[in-house]
Order: C-alpha cells, then sequence, then structure tokens
C-alpha cells in the first residue's frame, strides 16, 4: 500500500480498497449536512436517513481498515439547524466501541443565531476498535507558564522539589475539552477550504493516537491539513479527496511545509 499520497475518488469506494487493520488512526472531517448549504457535497443527500445510512457505511470501513488498538476521530456540529450529528453518534456508538467525546472550543463563536446561544463549539467522536488502544497522553501537555510553576512550588506538601518542577515543566494533562481557535478569513493558515481544521487541532489528535511512523488515514482530506500535520509529525498518511481543486492544495501546502522545515534546519546549522 502507497502511503505519504493522496487518493483521487469517492471516500467510500476508496475505503474499501484499503487493507484491514493497516491504520492506526483515522481523522475524519466528514461533511456534516446541509450546513453549508452553498457546497454541493454537503446538500447531497435528499433526507437526513439518508445521510445517516451513508455514515453508516464510511465509518463501518474506517473501522475495519484500523489496526486493533486504533482510534477513529470523527468530527460533528450540533445546532438548531445542524443536528444530525447527535442522532449520528448514537447509532455509531451502538454499532462500534466508543471511546471519548472531544469537545473543540473554537474559542471565538460565530454570531448567526438570534434565538439561541452563540455556537463556539463542535464535537469528535472517538470511536476505538479493540478493547486496548494506543493513547499517549504525555503527548498533548499543556504548558503551565512560569509564575504558574513557581506558586505551585511553594506547596511545601511536596518534599522532593526538582521532581515536582520536572512533573510541572512537562505541563498539564490536556482533557477532552480542546480550547484551539478557529481560523478565520485573515489567518494566514487558511487555504480556501470553508471548513478548515486548525492545524494545531489536528496534530493534537495525531499525536495522542499515534508514534512516528504510523500511518494516519483522512477519509475527507480536503485541504490537506491532516496530511501536513502528519508530515511534521513523522508519521504516514493517506487522504482521500474527490475534488481535484483541493488535492492541488494540499499537494502545495505539503511542499511548502516541507521546504520551511528545510529552511528552518538550515539556518539551525548555520548559527551553530
Amino acid at each position: 500500500m502507497t502511503t505519504n499520497t493522496v487518493i483521487s475518488g469517492d471516500a467510500l469506494e476508496e475505503l474499501k480498497k484499503l487493507k484491514a487493520g493497516t491504520v492506526q488512526a483515522v481523522i475524519a472531517d466528514p461533511p456534516y449536512y446541509n450546513v453549508l448549504e452553498d457546497e454541493a457535497w454537503d446538500t447531497q443527500w435528499k433526507t437526513p436517513a439518508e445521510y445517516l445510512e451513508w455514515c453508516d457505511a464510511w465509518v463501518a470501513e474506517s473501522i475495519r481498515v484500523l489496526r486493533d488498538d486504533g482510534l477513529c476521530f470523527i468530527f460533528g456540529q450540533l445546532g438548531k439547524r445542524e443536528h444530525a450529528f447527535i442522532h449520528l453518534m448514537s447509532r455509531l456508538s451502538q454499532q462500534h466501541q466508543f471511546h471519548d467525546l472531544i469537545i473543540w472550543d473554537r474559542a471565538v463563536g460565530y454570531n448567526e443565531r438570534r434565538d439561541s446561544f452563540t455556537p463556539q463549539y463542535e464535537m469528535i467522536l472517538v470511536l476505538r476498535k479493540g478493547d486496548e488502544v494506543k493513547f499517549k497522553k504525555d503527548a498533548v501537555r499543556i504548558p503551565y507558564d512560569a509564575a504558574t510553576i513557581e506558586t505551585y512550588l511553594k506547596d511545601r506538601r511536596y518534599k522532593d522539589p526538582a521532581a515536582r518542577r520536572a512533573h510541572l515543566e512537562k505541563g498539564k494533562f490536556a482533557t477532552n475539552i480542546l480550547r484551539v481557535p478557529s481560523l478565520k478569513g485573515a489567518s494566514k493558515e487558511k487555504c480556501g477550504h470553508p471548513s478548515q481544521k486548525p492545524i494545531d487541532l489536528i496534530e493534537k489528535l495525531v499525536a495522542c493516537s499515534t508514534d512516528e511512523g504510523d500511518l494516519v488515514l483522512d477519509p475527507f482530506l480536503g485541504s490537506g491539513t491532516t496530511a501536513v500535520a502528519a508530515q511534521r509529525l513523522n508519521r504516514q498518511w493517506i487522504g482521500i479527496e474527490r475534488d481535484e481543486r483541493y488535492i492541488a492544495i494540499t499537494q502545495e501546502r505539503l511542499k511548502t511545509d516541507l521546504q520551511a522545515e528545510q529552511d528552518h534546519l538550515l539556518a539551525s546549522a548555520a548559527q551553530n
């Protein structure tokens, strides 16, 4: 199986061609169903039932290609209009093993609603394949600032200040609420996809569920954020995308990111 490549085609059909039990993590940001009403890919189903049946199919294939200790991350959103995900979570959690539900706190809401609270979060349903999973909690610690570290070190209950400092300098464990600002129109990271996720968020998912060299699959690659995150973290990856415009964006992002990393290494070497 060729890795570090974009497969051009339909997600469900291409997933069926992949070998079972080969992928360590699936990171899927599928259409949410009639949320982005100007996008044909989000409005292609006539009824919620058709959308849910389609999700049943591609998720089943994603779980099939997972390794026994792998995790499948599925993005979704809830709101007055976009509530198909609540039904999808119930269905999938009955068909597969539930592992976690992550809240992505976007930090800034989008004030489109006049008769409800301003939406500020999206959700990530996490499914597992087996009873034991690879999960690296240390990989997603959140740093303490220097002042907080010094304050905590004053706690006299800790008899070994050096060990306590070492622990604090690693940062605190992340919770299942991940606060990562969403991408706004002026963001340098924004590259043309209407539902593009921040690379910092995707890197957290990749880092906590895989080791270097492991294979990450994104069935709805879009503008390639998962591929770039995997490349930065030295993971193998496969992306599936049917829109040639987004495939071109992905390839350009990968090339630019790799060049930036090479330039950084050369600059560091020159300084030393």
